[in-house]
């Protein structure tokens, strides 16, 4: 194989290069925090300049996405952002909360000091944009959006089922496109998160795996409500 038909390989796949990595994570993040809206139709013309990569690339981050769920692909039409509804919100809601209770039951089990030092830091980092005022926290949301994942993967990071952490995260993906319906929510729900998170960490950092797995269920549930409410 020559160096030209080496680079057109690695183009072609997103698994094969950092650029192709890239573009995946990218569009991904995209979808998830709506900047593509549901049921929009991606247009290779645009996307390859946004992220500045081959059709061939995109196309295979296009298909990854549409087997993970965020994308739809018609015969003849292209790829659309896939729909949102009531039904799979409810759906997605129980299986990650199935998942998530599991996963920090794992971690409270088999976690050590620096699986809770890391729990800490995190929190903290999180917790210097949820003390913010309201407006100067939505200035950072998407500050806010990236540790409020690393928060939540914190928690259940010392479970040892690789495979439980993988479909864990798959359905935070999906249950995180959801939440941005809230994000600009009145004030007061910013201020029961903020105290969610807190009493989240206090239970897991007190290996109470009972407690904290309660509180993991009423946090997903009650930001799946008010989504449900807004759809």
């Amino acid at each position: 194989m020559t160096s030209r038909d080496e680079a057109a390989t690695a183009d072609a796949s997103p698994s094969g290069s950092s650029g192709g990595r890239d573009a995946l994570s990218r569009l991904r993040s995209d979808i998830v925090s709506s900047v593509f809206e549901p049921e929009m139709r991606l247009k290779f013309a645009e996307m390859t300049k946004r992220y500045d990569v081959g059709v061939g690339t995109l196309r295979e981050a296009l298909s990854q996405l549409s087997s993970e769920g965020f994308v739809t692909v018609e015969a003849g039409k292209g790829f659309r952002v896939a729909p949102v509804s009531a039904e799979e919100l409810v759906e997605i809601t129980d299986h990650f909360i199935a998942l998530e209770k599991r996963a920090v039951r794992e971690a409270i089990a088999h976690g050590g000091e620096d699986w809770e030092t890391h729990i800490v830091a995190v929190h903290h980092r999180l917790s210097l944009i949820e003390g913010l005022p309201w407006e100067a926290r939505m200035e950072r949301h998407s500050e806010w959006v990236e540790r409020h994942r690393e928060f939540h993967h914190a928690l259940v990071a010392a479970c040892p089922g690789r495979w439980l952490l993988r479909l864990r995260s798959m359905m935070f993906d999906q249950l995180d496109r959801y939440r941005f319906v809230t994000k600009k929510a009145p004030e007061g729900l910013g201020r029961k998160k903020f105290e969610e998170h807190r009493l989240l960490m206090l239970a897991t950092l007190e290996r109470d795996a009972d407690k904290a797995s309660d509180l993991i269920e009423a946090h997903i549930r009650d930001t799946s409500d008010r989504a449900l409410a807004m759809l």
